[in-house]
């Protein structure tokens, strides 16, 4: 579903060329649940950006079910991101301004998807992660938990066929962090794939495969 070739992220600095991945060759199947290790700095965030198409590469090949990135235009690689795959971020990023609901519909309406259809599947998104009673609360006013609950009903509004989750649990406490690794997990049984990075050594348990990154390129795979 995700194959990398030699893929290079490179950051200019004052003493010369960074380089945030190096030469990384990666291939993910379609339904695996992949965990991403590894010390600050060793690229994961930066993989993972580009996976989901946030940052752009120098050089190598990344093909998304068989389309070349490289060679995609801003319109194919827009209607993937929005499409295809969904992003989960340590803090949220939520709307402060938006209530629960809001912020759900928010991804499909960037999606052109109508306002009926975009409300309905809100209200079922938030009945299924627990917080249809919260639909009308704004993220303030929610724990941490249910912050990324919400964030998380986002993330599959679109029916993506991946979830990109930055240190998902990285601010919740480690009962709140058991209960969204097992909605992840959930979803990932349902066929959803799962790209996770993490430092957390006892979520490795969640994956079907633990990569561990090191200066930019995969120093293990298991």
């Amino acid at each position: 579903m995700i194959e990398l070739q030699n893929l290079n992220k490179v950051y200019q600095t004052k003493d010369g060329p960074f380089y945030a991945l190096r030469n990384l060759t990666l291939h993910i199947e379609s339904g695996e649940f992949v965990v991403v290790m590894g010390r600050s700095g060793c690229g994961k965030s930066t993989l993972l950006n580009v996976l989901g198409l946030i940052d752009s590469f120098e050089n190598g090949v990344y093909l998304w079910n068989g389309t070349d990135i490289q060679k995609a235009d801003r319109n194919q690689r827009s209607k993937i991101r929005l499409s295809e795959i969904g992003y989960i971020y340590q803090s949220y990023n939520l709307i402060d301004e938006l209530n629960c609901i809001d912020n759900v519909e928010l991804t499909m309406g960037y999606a052109g998807i109508k306002r009926a259809f975009r409300r309905s599947r809100a209200k079922e998104l938030l009945n299924r992660v627990g917080l249809l009673d919260k639909a009308k609360s704004f993220p303030q006013e929610l724990s941490g938990g249910q912050q990324q609950r919400v964030a998380i009903a986002r993330a599959i509004s679109n029916h993506p066929k991946v979830i990109l989750a930055d240190e998902p649990t990285g601010n919740l406490d480690y009962k709140t962090g058991i209960q969204v690794m097992d909605l992840l997990k959930h979803l990932n049984n349902e066929g959803i794939t799962i790209v996770m990075v993490t430092h957390d050594q006892e979520l490795s348990s969640y994956a079907s495969r633990v990569i561990t990154m090191s200066d930019g390129v995969i120093s293990h795979s298991n």
